[in-house]
């Protein structure tokens, strides 16, 4: 099967299992916050392999690196979000250490390919 561009990207890749883990561990979050920080993280941590996929699509190389900027974005908002579901005491500090390494590792890949896509201008 022809797989897209966006799909040979080690960084969408991981992105998506992060997005995955983000579904998974709200999962377990209060009902109360069902309208509020599950959907704010949710919707976050999918935005950032949803804008590299649209990113890796566009022609010009300025258009790339905007949508690969708005993926770094979410990735910190799910970041900012994160911090506070863990004071809230919703996620362990074991649970918040983890996420955060995966945080780290999107974002140097992320910031990787806009610098690669950068020094092509």
């Amino acid at each position: 099967m022809y797989k897209f561009p966006f799909e040979k990207l080690e960084v969408w890749r991981l992105s998506t299992d992060f997005a995955l883990k983000i579904y998974s561990l709200t999962n377990k979050f209060p009902d109360s916050e069902k309208f509020g920080l599950v959907s704010q993280l949710r919707r976050a941590s999918v935005s950032v392999p949803t804008n590299l996929a649209e990113g890796e699509s566009r022609l010009s190389i300025k258009e790339k690196m905007r949508f690969f900027q708005i993926a770094y974005s979410s990735m910190m908002e799910v970041l900012s979000l994160l911090i506070l579901s863990n004071s809230l005491d919703y996620i362990s500090q074991e649970s918040m250490n983890n996420l955060r390494r995966d945080i780290e590792l999107n974002a140097n890949k992320i910031n990787a390919l806009y610098k690669y896509h950068k020094s092509r201008c």
